[in-house]
């Protein structure tokens, strides 16, 4: 074997009831580089890196490490093998402080007790060696997502792996934070870590990979250096054809003024935000990541509660305390935090789909026919891909996850929907049909939409208005003859 090479595998395949989730994948990882797995949701990706961290066990093919065939017969072993893994869906134990998730099953010891305070110098050593700034004694459940994510990667650096699998580590995190990131795996790189990066944003692909691997449907389509790739080809050997637009917006005339927040106030969150949204239309909410625009969302939304302000519907004041009161008046919410707040994954989809129908239809009989009729036609029509409706959710990867939420809320009347980073961790044919469901329902349905997100192209290629937050307050709105990235960040520093 090539002594570059840190890591080969040779037909890794995997099947499940009813799928084949693997066929035959290769994949070589040279020492000190960045490999890039890139695919459609469902193409095998996560599956491959759960076998390398031993989550799985393939059912024919070889691993080989440094020259060696090994068996990775659990994550342990991954572990003791050098080799660690940032999930997408992250891993925490929310009661927990910050350092006891970092060195969770590793806490350093001294006569045979946790040495807390050892614990406390080697996490705060590792936080000034990677310019970071926490307080090792805070809960996890009072951080932000964005702060989550970066606190996993930091967990595999802390451990010296020499090669660190990363699915989607910038889905939750800002711009700042990803210029972080990349310095952090350059550095590795240098040191002679190998990384495999899987991510659906093409700009980070080109900036950070050496080499790319692509699968589709279970196999390896195509691999090489990353520089013999453009865009347009790399999408094209994803999703097996071109997309020549990605953004399916149709300018439609707007109704009247429809989904109204006035004055809305929650101490230290957010202050002072007037919000309006037509009947039909798509608005687009930017801003930093802490700006408070998921605060804002959820107080709409009954999750969190506010001190003061009004949310009007089609012209009449609602005073909405709780999920159920936004559910029964037609106001829906798409959490960015699909684990959290999304998902049951010991549930089927059939379950996931009709639960929120369940939810405003208390004390009535379910007609599970009609139920299953429903289920079916949306599972259908949003090509989830799954061997069927009583598959359990967790089985699924995130973005045909998220097309089951989204077909849960496709499910009830729904007036204003907000969705929240509605195609985080969604690669491009996924996302594609996520924005023709966006446009759907404003143009056959009126519904109005609030679309917050990070991703600057999805904004501008999909709202009617954008509305800027900088810490708590809205800063700025543009309408779409206005849009550009330099305005919105203009706003979303507040620099303007």
């Amino acid at each position: 074997m090539d002594p570059g090479v840190k890591l080969r595998l040779a037909g890794i395949s995997k099947n499940f009831p009813g799928v084949r989730a693997l066929d035959g994948v290769d994949v070589t990882l040279r020492s000190g580089t960045v490999h890039a797995i890139m695919g459609e949701n469902g193409a095998g990706k996560s599956t491959l890196m759960k076998i390398i961290n031993g989550l799985y066990r393939q059912d024919r093919g070889e691993i080989y490490l440094d020259g060696k065939k090994i068996e990775v017969s659990s994550p342990l072993k991954a572990s003791e093998l050098g080799i660690a893994m940032i999930y997408q869906e992250l891993n925490y134990f929310p009661d927990l402080s910050i350092e006891e998730n970092l060195f969770m099953r590793r806490y350093p010891t001294k006569g045979g007790f946790i040495n807390w305070k050892g614990l406390r110098e080697r996490t705060r050593a590792i936080f000034a060696e990677n310019g970071v700034h926490y307080d090792p004694a805070v809960k996890i459940k009072e951080l932000s997502v964005s702060n989550i994510q970066m606190l996993e990667i930091l967990k595999a650096v802390a451990f010296k792996a020499r090669i660190i699998i990363m699915d989607e580590p910038t889905s939750s995190i800002s711009a700042k934070e990803v210029d972080h990131l990349f310095a952090v795996i350059n550095r590795l790189r240098d040191s002679g870590v190998s990384i495999l990066y899987i991510s659906h944003k093409m700009d980070e692909i080109f900036r950070i990979a050496d080499d790319i691997t692509v699968l589709r449907d279970g196999r390896t389509i195509t691999a090489g250096p990353a520089d013999s790739f453009t865009e347009d080809s790399l999408i094209t050997a994803m999703v097996g054809r071109p997309i020549e637009n990605i953004y399916p917006k149709e300018c439609l005339p707007l109704g009247e003024i429809f989904f109204e927040v006035r004055d809305f106030n929650s101490k230290g969150v957010f202050a002072d935000i007037n919000l309006q949204v037509r009947r039909g239309e798509i608005v687009g909410l930017a801003g930093l990541v802490g700006a408070g625009r998921t605060e804002l969302a959820c107080a709409v939304f009954g999750m969190d509660p506010y001190d003061s302000g009004e949310i009007r519907l089609d012209g009449k004041p609602l005073k909405i305390r709780s999920i159920g009161e936004a559910i029964r008046n037609g106001i829906l919410m798409v959490s960015e935090d699909r684990k959290k707040f999304g998902v049951l994954p010991m549930r089927s989809i059939r379950e996931n789909i009709a639960i929120a129908s369940l939810r405003i239809n208390r004390g009535k009989l379910v007609n599970l026919k009609r139920e299953r009729l429903v289920s079916q036609r949306l599972f259908s029509s949003l090509n989830v891909k799954a061997p069927g409706l009583d598959a359990e959710l967790g089985t699924l990867s995130g973005g045909n996850q998220q097309k089951v939420i989204l077909a849960r809320w496709l499910m009830v009347d729904s007036k204003v929907m907000i969705m929240d980073e509605p195609t985080r961790g969604i690669d491009v044919g996924s996302k594609f049909e996520i924005y023709s469901i966006m446009t759907r329902l404003v143009r056959e349905k009126g519904v109005s939409i609030v679309m917050i997100s990070s991703e600057m192209p999805e904004l501008i290629g999909m709202s009617d208005r954008i509305y800027v937050m900088n810490k708590g307050r809205i800063t700025g709105e543009l309408r779409r003859d206005e849009f550009s990235q330099e305005r919105i960040m203009v706003h979303a520093t507040n620099a303007g």
